[in-house]
C-alpha cells in the first residue's frame, strides 16, 4: 500500500523528486518497481543478508550472476567496514558526532538486482557493532551518510504530528460508517491540526510560555520547543480572551463559564 501510494504522488508530481523514509516494517518485493523520481530509505533488519554487487560478465555461456558473493548480515557488514567521523543533525533538530559507514551492495530480498547503500551508524562512544542500520536507492553524489540519518530522522516530526492528530484533536476516536464521512473526518482533523500549528508559529509563540511550562512541570527540565498541547491551551486561551473582550458588560453565559474553566482544566492538565 505504501508503494502503491508513493506511485500515485509520484504521478501526480512528476517534476518532483521524492525522498521516502519509513521503519524497518516498509520493505519487500514491492519495492522492486518504483517510479524513477523516488528514492527510498528504511531501517535494515538485522536479519537482512546482503550481498555484494554482480560481477562482470565473463562472456561464457549461461545465465549471468545476478549477485555477487554473500557479505552477511548488518552486524558482519559492521566488522569489516570503514568508518569515518562525521557531523549528523539528528532528532530534533541536534547534531551529533557520529560514526559512519557506507558499503554499495545488494539486497536481494527487497530490491533484487537494484543496488543499493547500506549506511552503518553508531556514536562516538561506541566501540564496535553499529546502532542504527539504514538502506537507501539514493545513489546521487549528495546523499552522502550525514544526509542519508538526516533524512531518516525527520520520520519524527512527521510520526509525532500523526499522533497529536489522532490523540489531541481526536482524530483517532472517530467512528464513521459511510464513504463521506471517512474520507473527510481525518483530513479535516489534519487540517485543523495544521492551522494550529501555523497560528502557533505565526501569532502564538512566546519563550516565556515554554520557561512557565517548565517551572509548573520539572519533570520536563530538558523541554525547549513547545508541544501541540501547548500550542491548542495557547490557542484556547486567545480565542476565549477574545471573546470576552469583545462582549459588553453583561454577565458571562453558561456555556461561556464551561468554556473557560475547560480551558483552565487543561491548561493544568
Amino acid at each position: 500500500m505504501a508503494a502503491e501510494l508513493v506511485t500515485l504522488l509520484a504521478g501526480a508530481l512528476p517534476g518532483r523528486r521524492l525522498n521516502v523514509v519509513a521503519g524497518a516494517a516498509y520493505h519487500g518485493p514491492a519495492l522492486r518497481i518504483l517510479p524513477a523520481n523516488v528514492t527510498w530509505t528504511c531501517r535494515l533488519p538485522r536479519t537482512s543478508v546482503l550481498y555484494a554487487l554482480a560481477p562482470p560478465r565473463t562472456g561464457r555461456r549461461g545465465r549471468p550472476r545476478t549477485r555477487g558473493d554473500r557479505l552477511g548480515t548488518p552486524a558482519g557488514l559492521a566488522r569489516n567496514a570503514t568508518w569515518t567521523t562525521r557531523q549528523v543533525r539528528t532528532y530534533h533538530g541536534r547534531t551529533g558526532i557520529k560514526h559512519a559507514a557506507t558499503i554499495r551492495c545488494l539486497w536481494h530480498g527487497s530490491f533484487h538486482t537494484r543496488a543499493v547503500t547500506v549506511v552503518l551508524v553508531r556514536d562516538q562512544d561506541t566501540a564496535s557493532g553499529y546502532d542504527l542500520a539504514l538502506v537507501t536507492t539514493d545513489d546521487t553524489a549528495a546523499a552522502g551518510p550525514a544526509r542519508i540519518v538526516s533524512r531518516y530522522a525527520m520520520r519524527w516530526p512527521a510520526g509525532q504530528a500523526f499522533a497529536d492528530a489522532r490523540n489531541v484533536p481526536g482524530a483517532g476516536e472517530a467512528r464513521n460508517r459511510t464513504r463521506l464521512a471517512v474520507e473527510r473526518t481525518v483530513p479535516f482533523a489534519l487540517l485543523a491540526h495544521t492551522l494550529i500549528v501555523v497560528w502557533y508559529a505565526r501569532h502564538g509563540y512566546d519563550p516565556a510560555g515554554i520557561d512557565a511550562r517548565r517551572a509548573d512541570q520539572p519533570w520536563y527540565g530538558d523541554k525547549t520547543e513547545p508541544a501541540f498541547e501547548d500550542m491548542l491551551i495557547k490557542l484556547r486561551r486567545v480565542m476565549i480572551a477574545a471573546r470576552f473582550s469583545a462582549a459588553g458588560p453583561a454577565q458571562p453565559t453558561t456555556s461561556e463559564i464551561r468554556a473557560v474553566t475547560a480551558a483552565w482544566a487543561a491548561a493544568a492538565a
